[in-house]
């Protein structure tokens, strides 16, 4: 590296590079540091750039690994740079130029170092790493000094404590990189780690105290969602002469060092995506998942998480219990803001499920908010367009819906909402809908998608409980919404047919040949009638509660009342079924008298009236239909993995080599 602008393939030759890595060692004083850290190339702009940038250094790292222990050459390096660290805030505000660049350039070389030694070796063995000193092979510091401690609450308090400006901008996304390279060693365990020392540093000593502080900040670099300032502009001021070499190097790092790490390439058509538009927001949210998501020590709860689950809004006054460690304060209207506008991303959708699930005071505001529409829809969204997106992603919006579901004045509040034009929405032109009722219809159409596709229980489950959740508080149902529901009843009941029929040829089979297995119809036809039965229940919970609201229900009922038949005196389905044949009973009748040839708008009015007549407590009433989601034992085992798969294919630039991780199967092209 050094002052000459370089190429990737020139890297394994760079003087610099090799006399950082080689066997003789540089003292924290040396100019040779000021030399290493003016650099610049050409950023990559595609994955194929970034591996051979990995591909390019891998044999610096691995020299450094090997020659360390005599050297000491990267604790050097790493006492160089928390030394600058320490004036970075006075230089930001002085407008050092200079400082700043050549600081970043520090943490990106201890960066691509450190992704390197993780992937390398043990935690213990890092650890001992930046210990070594210049002394006999294998010799290290006795004092009680721990460098790479200190070089992360460095990061911690770099990223807390300096002011986002121009000229901070890409250090504090090198930062949060940084970070997330420190819990890197994730990756390449099969299990969840549950013990490990970066994971210690971060929930004891030195760095406890900046826990609230660091989820704020992050939180707030999400809700801001600052863009990069304008390459080549801010770094240096262009000079009346046209600048020297320093303003041109200056120059190459704004417009590509730093989006090797943070941005995956300044002209990369991936920064066009709205998750890349901001890589401090994007690197913020990535961070603050893997803390959140980190493993309780045996002693002691995780702190982030503490954070995350207990924080309040600006505007609540009342003092925090003195049970709560780690609270603080932010603006839930910039927040809620923030987590509509970036739903498109899965990692702003776990975040709004974290949110809803484990911090009460952020699920309260939402529930209040009379624009739920802004949140609902793009969740909304995400569901309707599952082909596109990843089972996770789908799992999260699904839980999400579960989640509001389960508060009675949302599900009042959806029907009241009114919408035009839902242009997404492509099976049918919904010129005016009620969100209750396009939320309906999305629940169905994933319902159905799942039937077909992927026939995953616990999707089929999470789905119809949602609308169980729902279905006491139906009001003013679109006709498309009523005709729906009727459908998929219609498509699980020819679904229960077919598996009957099936069973009983089967049966036949094996009363004449007694070798061959059966298929298990028995679990099939089982499940499928608990489908059928909470269905049922579900339409009976609106007639009970609701039917005077929905007259479109009534209609698609008797417009397919022969579907029922079937289920009238079937064992598991008589009980509930009274309700529903009531009703259809009831209008069938009130429709007779009216005569033949009766228009819809003509049957609609007769619903209408019949509504009025038909007496209430002729209705048996069963018991509320409420189901509350609740996570599973060990969700760690779920979310880790997930949210290493979200840093892996999202944190623009960071790269790792796919055979070397361990975590989670990953294809190698």
């Amino acid at each position: 590296m050094g002052s000459n602008s370089s190429r990737i393939s020139d890297l394994p030759k760079n003087e610099y590079l090799q006399k950082l890595s080689g066997t003789e060692s540089v003292s924290e004083n040396d100019p040779f540091w000021n030399q290493l850290f003016s650099f610049s190339f050409p950023a990559p702009t595609s994955s194929s750039e970034l591996k051979l940038l990995e591909e390019a250094t891998i044999s610096v790292c691995k020299s450094l690994v090997e020659n360390n222990p005599r050297t000491g050459n990267l604790g050097a390096l790493t006492k160089v740079f928390l030394s600058r660290t320490r004036e970075l805030r006075l230089s930001a505000e002085c407008q050092n130029h200079i400082f700043i660049w050549q600081t970043h350039n520090a943490l990106f070389i201890i960066c691509c170092l450190l992704k390197v030694f993780i992937c390398e070796m043990s935690e213990e063995e890092l650890q001992l790493h930046f210990m070594y000193e210049e002394k006999s092979p294998g010799s290290y510091s006795s004092n009680s000094e721990d460098l790479l401690e200190e070089l992360l609450c460095s990061l911690v308090q770099l990223i807390t404590d300096t002011p986002l400006l121009d000229i901070t901008y890409e250090i504090s996304v090198e930062a949060i990189s940084a970070m997330v390279v420190f819990l890197s060693c994730q990756l390449f365990h099969k299990e969840v780690l549950r013990q490990s020392i970066s994971h210690k540093y971060l929930m004891q000593g030195p760095c406890l105290p900046y826990t609230s502080k660091l989820v704020k900040t992050l939180l707030y670099n999400f809700i801001r969602q600052e863009k990069p300032p304008p390459p080549g502009t801010h770094v240096f001021p262009p000079q009346s002469d046209g600048g020297g070499l320093l303003y041109g190097l200056a120059s190459g790092v704004a417009t590509g060092l730093w989006s090797v790490f943070t941005l995956g390439g300044a002209s990369s058509k991936a920064a066009a995506s709205p998750e890349l538009t901001s890589p401090l927001a994007n690197q913020s949210l990535l961070l603050l998942l893997v803390l959140v998501n980190l493993t309780d020590a045996p002693d002691t709860p995780n702190p982030y998480r503490q954070a995350v689950t207990s924080f309040k809004n600006t505007q609540d006054s009342s003092p925090f219990p003195s049970s709560v460690p780690h609270a603080f304060q932010i603006n839930f209207n910039s927040l809620y803001t923030a987590l509509c506008e970036q739903q498109t991303s899965d990692q702003a959708t776990l975040l709004l499920y974290t949110l809803l699930h484990q911090n009460s005071n952020v699920r309260t505001y939402m529930l209040a908010r009379t624009d739920m529409e802004n949140l609902v829809l793009p969740i909304l969204e995400i569901l309707y367009h599952v082909e596109e997106r990843n089972s996770h992603h789908v799992y999260m919006a699904l839980i999400i819906l579960l989640i509001l579901t389960e508060d009675d004045g949302f599900n009042r509040s959806i029907h009241e909402v009114i919408l035009k034009n839902i242009t997404w929405y492509s099976e049918r032109v919904l010129t005016e809908i009620s969100l209750g009722s396009l939320l309906i219809l999305v629940v169905i159409r994933t319902i159905q998608y799942n039937m077909t596709r992927t026939r995953d229980k616990y999707l089929h489950t999470n789905c119809l409980a949602a609308l169980a959740n729902m279905s006491a508080q139906f009001r003013s149902l679109h006709q498309y919404a009523a005709q729906r529901i009727i459908s998929l009843f219609s498509l699980l009941s020819k679904k229960h047919n077919k598996v009957l029929e099936q069973a009983t040829q089967s049966l036949r089979g094996s009363l004449s040949s007694s070798d061959v297995p059966l298929p298990d119809y028995a679990q099939d036809l089982s499940v499928i009638e608990e489908v059928i039965r909470m269905m049922l229940e579900i339409i009976n919970s609106c007639l009970t509660n609701s039917l005077h609201h929905n007259p479109n229900l009534v209609y698609a009922l008797l417009y397919k009342r022969d579907l029922f038949e079937q289920f009238r005196t079937h064992p598991s389905f008589q009980d509930i079924m009274q309700n529903i044949d009531l009703v259809i009973s009831f209008f069938s009748s009130r429709l007779l008298q009216a005569g033949a040839e009766l228009s819809v708008e003509r049957v609609l009015e007769i619903i209408k009236q019949g509504v009025v007549a038909l007496p209430k407590d002729r209705l048996k009433k069963f018991p509320e239909l409420k189901f509350k989601y609740v996570e599973e034992e060990q969700p760690e085992e779920f979310f880790i993995p997930y949210v290493w798969s979200l840093v892996y294919s999202s944190a623009a630039g960071l790269y790792w080599n796919p055979q070397d991780i361990q975590l989670f199967a990953m294809d190698s092209d």
